[in-house]
């Protein structure tokens, strides 16, 4: 069985911010990296979070700046190219991410 069919909620970045604070809960068992996981028990004291996966990192994601997209988009810096079948499969994906977190 997929983990999306055994979750209780599946949620993007804000979605799992807005509902560890405003879910009476006092456990919440999530699956994220691990930064995010840190601000949830930073902002949500007296509530518990658990990762599935014990610890996970992704340093890449740490290297991002808003700044740095910034000047990516301004300067039109590092093109990456997609096939259309996998832009569109990512398209969906996102949209789904977006209409999630409402």
């Amino acid at each position: 069985m997929p983990v999306l069919d055994l979750a209780d909620i599946v949620a993007s970045t804000s979605g799992m911010l807005r509902l560890a604070h405003e879910d009476p809960a006092a456990e919440f068992i999530v699956a994220t990296e691990e930064g995010l996981l840190h601000r949830l028990r930073k902002e949500n004291r007296g509530k518990q979070f658990y990762h599935v996966a014990g610890v996970a990192l992704c340093p890449n994601m740490k290297k991002i700046t808003l700044e740095k997209v910034l000047w990516s988009l301004q300067d039109l810096q590092y093109p990456v190219d997609i096939p259309t079948d996998v832009a569109d499969r990512a398209r969906l994906c996102i949209e789904r991410m977006v209409a999630a977190s409402k």
